[in-house]
């Protein structure tokens, strides 16, 4: 798999990561075992998760398999904080470094190579909450920062003040949604990522599911939008404009001769500012067909007619 610098830090990660949200609730710790495998097998690097995932579960299953599966020093290991149990957002000093050594008590490392703000906290000062991403770089604690669902301003404003004083950690990522469904970051977060060298890591580039054409004659009775906790999640996607682009990518994908998830999925690897695209599958075969991706790079007129069926879709909730 094709290896790419994370924004303009000298650390290289795998051009698709690894999500693990479901790992603990939806995907057991033997399907999570079998999805590292096949993915570090493809030379996968970046594996993705947070505190708040599956109650922690998340990170306890995966410092397992970083003990028992596969090498540590070859992984990115990425986790997130800033975001209590009972989903109130808290980016404190107190709250973010107590989260950072749980989270590492519960992955069984002295360190994670990427820690991310998983929201903005309107609350806390700015300044407080990026002191804390310093104090984790300075004591070993992580060896880069970055953010998540922040906006435009938010970024810009992160960034420039982490690059205003010699010594301040700078902000390297942005975790945010993008997909062809999802496109409204381009027009305010993707410029200031790449003028300020921040790299872009899409959550659910694949419209959460929808993407992949299975939800075109119905909900699978198997599939998320299916369970009561993901419902809502779903189903702000399952529109008739979602539906005109998710039959654009099928079309493309018929003319390829691939699947659906291959299109969508290399449309957003390849766009400006994107490093690598995070892939949250329930299933061993789920995650087998997004690694199919790395091999297809899409046509010129195939990706300018997805830019174009897309361009005019509205953001969502």
């Amino acid at each position: 798999m094709e290896q790419r610098h994370l924004g303009r830090s000298g650390l290289l990660v795998s051009r698709l990561g690894l999500g693990t949200m479901t790992w603990g609730q939806d995907t057991a710790p033997e399907e999570a075992a079998a999805q590292l495998t096949a993915f570090v097998e493809a030379g996968g690097s970046l594996v993705d998760t947070a505190d708040v995932y599956s109650e922690g579960d998340s990170e306890r299953i995966l410092g397992h398999l970083l003990r028992e599966l596969v090498d540590r020093d070859e992984m990115v290991v990425a986790t997130k904080a800033a975001i209590r149990p009972n989903g109130r957002y808290d980016a404190s000093r107190r709250h973010l470094l107590g989260a950072l050594d749980a989270s590492l008590d519960r992955l069984g490392l002295e360190y994670v190579d990427l820690w991310q703000l998983h929201v903005y906290d309107p609350a806390t000062p700015i300044e407080e909450t990026l002191s804390a991403l310093d104090e984790a770089i300075v004591s070993g604690r992580t060896r880069y920062v970055g953010v998540s669902n922040y906006t435009g301003w938010q970024l810009a404003k992160a960034a420039a003040w982490q690059k205003a004083w010699p010594g301040r950690a700078p902000v390297v990522s942005a975790q945010l949604e993008y997909s062809l469904l999802r496109r409204d970051i381009e027009r305010e977060v993707v410029p200031a990522a790449v003028d300020a060298g921040t790299g872009v890591l899409p959550w659910s580039p694949l419209g959460r599911g929808v993407l992949t054409g299975k939800y075109r004659t119905g909900i699978p009775a198997d599939s998320r939008a299916a369970a009561p906790h993901f419902n809502e999640f779903v189903q702000p996607y399952l529109d008739e404009e979602c539906g005109r682009i998710v039959e654009s990518v099928v079309t493309a994908a018929e003319g390829l001769g691939v699947s659906p998830l291959s299109v969508a999925l290399s449309w957003v690897r390849d766009r400006p500012g994107v490093v690598a695209p995070i892939v949250g599958a329930r299933t061993a075969a789920q995650l087998a067909v997004a690694l199919e991706s790395e091999g297809l790079t899409l046509p010129h007129s195939i990706r300018s007619a997805l830019d174009d069926v897309s361009d005019m879709s509205a953001p969502h909730s």
